[in-house]
C-alpha cells in the first residue's frame, strides 16, 4: 500500500474528526459561550451546510491546479479553522472557524478520492478510496469516544488543539508522500468547462440520486438512534458512547469490505449492499426491544451502510472518467445531502407521534428508493449501450493494418 495513503487518510481522520466530535462536546461548548444548546446545534448544521457548499464551490475553484498542492492549500485552510475553534473568544468566531473547518472536507475528500485511485494499478481502485475513507470511519471508532473524554477532562478546547495537531502531521505527510498530479502523469489538469462537461452524462446525476438515497437511509436511522436505544432497547444513556462505538467498527469493517467487493463490481456491490442493508434496517426496526438483538444490527448496520460509501465514490467517477475531480467532489456534497435527507424525514416520524423505531423504518424506505434507483440507472446504462453501432467488422477486401513497432 502506498505510504500517501495513510497521509490521506490521517488527514481524513482529523476532518471526520472535527465534524463529528462536537457532537459529544455540545453541553460544554453551550455552557462555555453561554448559550442554549439549539443555538449550539448550530455548530452541526452550520458545518454541513459548508461542507456541501466547498464540496462543489470550492473544488471548482481548484480544478485547474496540481492535485497536492490543493489537498495541502485544503489542510492549511483546515488547520486555521480549527485553530481558530480553539483560541474563539466568542461563539461567533466558534462557528467561523466551523465553517472555515468545514469548507476544506468536501473537497479534500473529492478532491483525495481521485489522488487515491491513481496512485493504484486500476484493478485496485475502489480499495485505494476505502483506505483514505477508513480514517473517516477511524474517527468514528476511536476519534469520537476519546476526543469527547479529553474535552470532558480537561476543557473542550484541548480536543481542537489537538485536532488541530493532527492536522499538522496529516500536513506534513501530504507534503513529503503524496505525489504532484503533473508529476505523476504528465498531462496537465482538466479546466472547469472540462470538469462541468462530466455532468453532461446522466449517469453521472444517476450516481449523485443514488448516493443521496443509498447513504441518506443509513444515516435517517443513525441520526436519532440515541433515543431508540435509550428509550425502546432499554440501555442505560452511559452505554451510548460505547454502542456507538461498536456502531463504528461495523463501519470500519464495512468500508474496507465494500471497497474490495466494488473493485470486482461496482454495481453488484451496490446492489447486494443496499438488499442487506434494508434486511437489517427491517429486522432492527422489528427486534429493537431485545438488547443482544441491537447490538447485532448496530454492527451490521454500520458495516453495510458504509460498504456503499467506496462503490458510490467510484461509479460517479467512472462515469466521469478524464474530468472526475468536481464530480468527485459533488458526490461528497450528495453524502451530506442524504445525511439531512435521513435526519429531516427521521424527524417527521417523530414528530407525527410514530415511535423512536419509525427514523429506522423511514430508513429502509429511503434505501428501498436507492435500490430502485440503482436499478433504474442500470437499465438506463445498458439501453445506452445497446444502442450503440457495434464496431465494423472488416471486410474480405481489407488487409489488416500491420502492427506497430
Amino acid at each position: 500500500m502506498p505510504l500517501a495513503l495513510l497521509a490521506l487518510a490521517l488527514g481524513g481522520f482529523g476532518i471526520g474528526l472535527t465534524e463529528f466530535v462536537i457532537m459529544g462536546l455540545l453541553p460544554e461548548v453551550a455552557a462555555s459561550f453561554d448559550v442554549s444548546e439549539p443555538v449550539a446545534g448550530y455548530l452541526i448544521s452550520g458545518y454541513a451546510v459548508a461542507v456541501a457548499v466547498g464540496a462543489v464551490a470550492l473544488t471548482a475553484a481548484v480544478t485547474r491546479l496540481d492535485r497536492k498542492r490543493v489537498l495541502t492549500g485544503l489542510m492549511v485552510l483546515f488547520i486555521a479553522g480549527n485553530l481558530l475553534s480553539a483560541t474563539a473568544p466568542t461563539y461567533g468566531v466558534m462557528l467561523t472557524g466551523r465553517i472555515v473547518a468545514a469548507l476544506c472536507h468536501g473537497a479534500f475528500f473529492g478532491i483525495g478520492a481521485v489522488v487515491a485511485a491513481g496512485l493504484v494499478a486500476p484493478e485496485r481502485r475502489a480499495g485505494a478510496v476505502a483506505t483514505m475513507f477508513a480514517g473517516l470511519t477511524t474517527a468514528n471508532v476511536l476519534g469520537v469516544p476519546f476526543g469527547t473524554l479529553l474535552g470532558q477532562q480537561l476543557g473542550w478546547r484541548s480536543t481542537f488543539w489537538a485536532i488541530t495537531a493532527i492536522g499538522v502531521v496529516a500536513l506534513v505527510g501530504i507534503l513529503v508522500l503524496v505525489p504532484g498530479a503533473r508529476a505523476r502523469d504528465g498531462a496537465p489538469a482538466a479546466s472547469l468547462r472540462t470538469e462541468l462537461a462530466a455532468f453532461r452524462e446522466p449517469q453521472v446525476w444517476w450516481s449523485v440520486v443514488l448516493t443521496v438515497l443509498g447513504y441518506g437511509g443509513m444515516f435517517g436511522a443513525f441520526t436519532y438512534i440515541a433515543f431508540t436505544l435509550t428509550d425502546v432497547s432499554g440501555f442505560a444513556a452511559s452505554t451510548v458512547p460505547w454502542l456507538l462505538v461498536v456502531f463504528g467498527a461495523g463501519m470500519f469493517a464495512g468500508n474496507l469490505a465494500g471497497g474490495r467487493a466494488a473493485d470486482r463490481s461496482v454495481t453488484r456491490t451496490l446492489a447486494s449492499v443496499l438488499v442487506v442493508l434494508t434486511v437489517v434496517l427491517v429486522a432492527f426496526a422489528l427486534t429493537a426491544g431485545s438488547r443482544p438483538l441491537t447490538v447485532v444490527w448496530l454492527v451490521l448496520m454500520g458495516a453495510a451502510g458504509f460498504a456503499t460509501v467506496p462503490a458510490l465514490q467510484m461509479r460517479i467517477m467512472r462515469h466521469a472518467e478524464g474530468a472526475p475531480t468536481l464530480a468527485s467532489g459533488a458526490n461528497i456534497a450528495a453524502f451530506n445531502i442524504g445525511n439531512a435527507l435521513g435526519a429531516w424525514v427521521g424527524g417527521v416520524t417523530i414528530g407525527a407521534g410514530l415511535g423512536y423505531t419509525s427514523p429506522i423504518w423511514a430508513g429502509a424506505a429511503i434505501t428501498v428508493l436507492g435500490l430502485g434507483a440503482l436499478l433504474a440507472a442500470t437499465a438506463h446504462e445498458r439501453r445506452v449501450a445497446s444502442r450503440r453501432p457495434a464496431p465494423a467488422a472488416p471486410t474480405a477486401t481489407e488487409a489488416p493494418a500491420p502492427a506497430a513497432a
